[in-house]
């Protein structure tokens, strides 16, 4: 399985989200992951009804337990770990999962996009 992950403000657009998805996108993907606090904001149920692609919840637990490669001050401040994107891509992508890109930022700065490959969803 190939997930998505992502981290995005509030502020953020589908737009947002599909400018880091197309930066950090090598090939086809799966799902879509996100902080399950963040699945139900518009602009990723709208990527999710656009791609035609499940949009799976990462518990916080989860996020901070994914060893990330980015280590962003912020992001390990209000969430726990150094990037909410590559956890949200690992956690999603199952036991083993590894990353295939690491976080890609958007053009407007607002989300951010990570790839990861697993065994299961």
């Amino acid at each position: 399985m190939i997930v998505a992950g992502f981290g995005f403000r509030a502020s953020a657009t589908i737009s947002s989200l599909q400018s880091a998805l197309s930066l950090a996108a090598e090939g086809a993907i799966d799902a879509l992951a996100a902080p399950d606090d963040k699945c139900a904001a518009k602009c990723l149920s709208d990527l999710g009804t656009a791609t035609g692609l499940p949009i799976l919840p990462v518990t916080a637990e989860a996020l901070t337990n994914a060893k990330t490669t980015t280590q962003s001050t912020r992001s390990m401040r209000e969430r726990g770990t150094g990037s909410v994107a590559e956890a949200a891509a690992l956690a999603a992508a199952g036991p083993n999962a590894r990353l295939l890109t690491g976080r890609h930022i958007s053009d407007d700065r607002l989300a951010t996009c990570a790839i990861a490959t697993g065994p299961t969803s």
